[in-house]
């Protein structure tokens, strides 16, 4: 439950801080005290979304927090502990600046305001002033049946199959639809991978065949200048070597050739006959092992010419088209598939199908039997409020159409008077007696809800004298089963509170600002005696509030 709220320069309050406890509060003040100020930095604290407005004017900031007591709220520690937050407190802050940007923290951890909103809806239950408007609209009353039953989380789980029902259905319709393009498309990549299969390019086969080529194509002409070298090196009519040879001879005959620069000549002359002769056995030795082979050459050139073909015609380089032949595989390989996918995902539409209509089944069994639960709920809070002649009926048709929300269209019916047949609520003529039916409605709603902290503002609009009376007697019932906060202009429902916060507004010199503050019995009398009598309160009517305060606190049978 709420224990503490704390409020610093929002809207016309500076600065507040508020212990809260169980039971019932009453909220109460003047019209335009501020009474909707603590609602709305409560909200904002939730996630609600924030303006520039929000900031009290003069000031750079608005900052806003919110302490929970979640030690009886296992949802909500569950949510904490899955985000690795403390869960031993629940603090939710909300800064506003001037400026309008915002920011939240969880427990001293920054927070999106969707952190915010999706915990504060596992702490509070909010019953606005215009919640009977809601409930003229048949689409909250299936949700407000299925909060009663308790079967959220089977409706949830019906939900998700019926989306995922309806978007398989939607891929077989499409997969239908392209049967034809994927056929004609599974025909070309057919014979694009049987072409390349015919082809059978090896992994790294393309530069070996370059290599080859450039070998084949020349080898003629290597073997042609290799001859001609050997020739110049080394034959009999007047090679490198016999010219060497006929160089040294005559050299060594002439006197002192073993000395000098005539030695050193000699030396050099017989070194580079040695290395004329060993070039002409290796040009030899090349030109002997040097085959001609036009037909391997013919082939490696036709080879080649097939995979540059190719590979002009996948627009690939050819060395990208061994990659090329693997990606079109794996496309033929998903698109033969396609057939088995096709009854596959036909099976699966007929899966969800059938689970889909068996939730649905289970479901609708529980909201006809929890819609007669829940009428009968709210027919005797109807007769608590004084409108025990009325009829108040759960219709349940069967929908035309599969629904994410099932097999059945609900709506509340009410009959307010004998004889007369029941009706929609919108078509109730009687904006009271509307009121009654909307907080009959609430009350069977928040008993039956999970959230502890309940938020009532201005439920009892439209309401008066003991009705009234029964409203507070029925909120303090509420109250005593976990927290109730409801904002009330009627004393009848105030009297009822545990306690009671008054909000009055302070007008300054230069600025107006809003006080909160729980009173004491004292204060409490002399503020129903305010809301019973006006300003000027009279011992009557002060003796009235006391009556009244002290009839509301004894307990009711």
């Amino acid at each position: 439950m709420l224990t503490e709220l704390a409020i610093r320069d929002f809207a016309i309050v500076d600065h507040l801080e508020l212990e809260l406890a169980g039971g019932m509060t009453a909220i109460t003040g003047e019209t335009g005290a501020g009474k909707s100020i603590l609602l709305g930095a409560l909200g904002l604290c939730l996630g609600e979304r924030a303006d520039t407005g929000s900031v009290r004017h003069g000031a750079e900031r608005a900052d806003l927090s919110a302490r929970f007591d979640i030690r009886q709220l296992p949802e909500a520690r569950a949510w904490l502990e899955a985000r690795e937050l403390p869960a031993d407190d629940c603090l939710l802050r909300r800064v506003v600046t001037a400026a309008g940007r915002s920011r939240a923290w969880i427990n001293g951890q920054p927070a999106t305001i969707a952190d915010l909103k999706a915990l504060g809806e596992r702490l509070v239950e909010i019953h606005g002033q215009h919640a009977h408007q809601a409930l003229l609209r048949e689409e909250t009353h299936l949700r407000l049946l299925d909060d009663f039953a308790g079967h959220c989380e089977a409706v949830g789980e019906m939900a998700e199959t019926f989306r995922a029902w309806q978007a398989a259905r939607r891929r077989l319709r499409r997969l239908a639809e392209d049967g034809d393009e994927l056929a004609a498309r599974r025909q070309l990549v057919r014979y694009q991978v049987e072409e390349l299969d015919q082809l059978a390019l090896a992994e790294g086969e393309l530069k070996g065949l370059e290599e080859e080529q450039e070998e084949l194509a020349h080898a003629e002409e290597r073997l042609r200048e290799a001859q001609f070298a050997a020739e110049c090196c080394d034959n009999d009519e007047g090679g490198a070597v016999t010219l060497l040879t006929q160089a040294i001879n005559r050299l060594s005959t002439l006197p002192g050739s073993d000395r000098g620069s005539l030695a050193e000549s000699l030396a050099m002359l017989g070194e580079a006959r040695i290395q004329v002769e060993e070039a002409a056995r290796e040009l030899n030795h090349f030109a002997a092992g040097t085959e001609l082979d036009p037909e391997r050459l013919a082939w490696v050139e036709e080879r080649l010419g097939e995979v540059h073909r190719l590979a002009r015609k996948h627009h690939v380089m050819p060395e990208e088209l061994t990659e090329r032949h693997r990606a079109l595989q794996a496309e033929l390989a998903g698109l033969e598939a396609g057939d088995q996918d096709l009854e596959a995902l036909s099976a699966e539409v007929d899966t969800l199908r059938e689970r889909w209509k068996e939730q649905a089944r289970r479901v609708g069994e529980a909201r006809r039997q929890a819609a007669r639960r829940f009428g009968k709920a709210v027919q005797e809070q109807l007769a608590f409020l004084a409108m025990g002649k009325a009829r108040f009926e759960v219709e349940i048709e069967a929908r035309e159409t599969p629904a994410a929300e099932g097999l059945e269209a609900l709506r509340f019916l009410i009959s307010a008077n004998p004889g007369q047949p029941p009706r929609p609520l919108a078509r109730v003529a009687s904006g009271g007696e509307l009121s009654r039916i909307s907080l009959a409605i609430q009350v069977v709603a928040a008993r039956h809800s999970t959230i502890p902290s309940l938020v009532f503002d201005e439920v009892d609009v439209g309401v008066s004298g003991a009705t009234a009376e029964i409203v507070g007697q029925l909120l303090r019932r509420l109250g005593e089963q976990g927290q109730v906060m409801t904002v009330t202009h009627l004393p009848q429902v105030a009297a009822q509170a545990h306690q009671h916060l008054h909000i009055e507004k302070q007008a300054g010199r230069d600025t107006t600002l809003t006080r909160m503050a729980l009173l004491d019995e004292a204060g409490r009398v002399g503020e129903l005696a305010r809301m019973l009598g006006g300003v000027n309160l009279s011992d009557r009517t002060l003796a009235h509030a006391r009556e009244m305060l002290d009839a509301s606190q004894r307990p009711h049978h």
